[in-house]
């Protein structure tokens, strides 16, 4: 009886780690499927209206931390060389001592970036939702994503989805620490999973509210 157990424990298990292999292995199949040829040098990326710039993590200080701040640069960089107009930087404010997206526009604006270019986007709870209250929530249509490398086919395969004509810039100059860009990278396969069941269900932000016309008035400015 207990060796018919094993066996039938057994058999369940080499299923479950395959349908988990391949779940897995069609999830980052088709988000580089979606993200082939749309991801660019910021040399050789098309100009767009706007940078949709993903938050990460911010130090207890309320300074961006390195993988943060790097993105930033690069798209201070996209501004400064005229690839975009504005700037909307979507992070994570769920707590009133967390605030990604205030740090990341006090950081612009430090950085020679008008004030008036950096419009906030305080519910960009993960890359789905940031993509999605883009286009729903601030009308952008037509964007240059960025982010790091390892998550920028991620990313830009979602704002494909959710109907933004994207393409992606990503940075690598934080590569130099080396384990976290490891982590970074192996968190990735499973996003992609996440990510594909957010394509699948087509869910809602965690948090809609009302149509914000920060990056319209910002683009009417130029």
């Amino acid at each position: 009886m207990l060796r018919l157990w094993l066996r039938r424990a057994s058999v369940w298990l080499l299923g479950a780690v395959l349908l988990g292999t391949l779940v897995l292995a069609v999830s980052v199949w088709s988000i580089d499927r979606a993200a082939r040829g749309y991801t660019y040098s910021a040399d050789a990326v098309p100009a767009a209206p706007v940078a949709l710039v993903l938050g990460a993590q911010v130090d207890l200080d309320g300074t961006p931390a390195p993988f943060l701040a790097a993105r930033l640069a690069l798209a201070q960089r996209l501004y400064t060389t005229g690839k975009v107009k504005v700037l909307l930087v979507s992070g994570d404010n769920s707590r009133p001592d967390y605030d990604e997206p205030d740090a990341m526009r006090s950081w612009l604006i430090t950085h020679g970036v008008p004030a008036g270019k950096v419009v906030r986007d305080y519910a960009g709870f993960d890359t789905y939702d940031s993509c999605a209250r883009a286009i729903r929530i601030f009308g952008v249509r037509r964007a240059i994503v960025v982010t790091q490398s390892f998550h920028l086919p991620r990313a830009v395969a979602l704002c494909r989805h959710v109907g933004i004509d994207a393409t992606g810039v990503g940075d690598d100059s934080v590569r130099v620490a080396q384990f976290d860009w490891w982590r970074g990278s192996v968190r990735e396969w499973g996003a992609a999973v996440k990510a594909a069941y957010d394509q699948v269900s087509g869910r809602d932000p965690v948090y809609l509210g009302r149509h914000e016309t920060g990056v319209e008035d910002a683009l009417r400015a130029t």
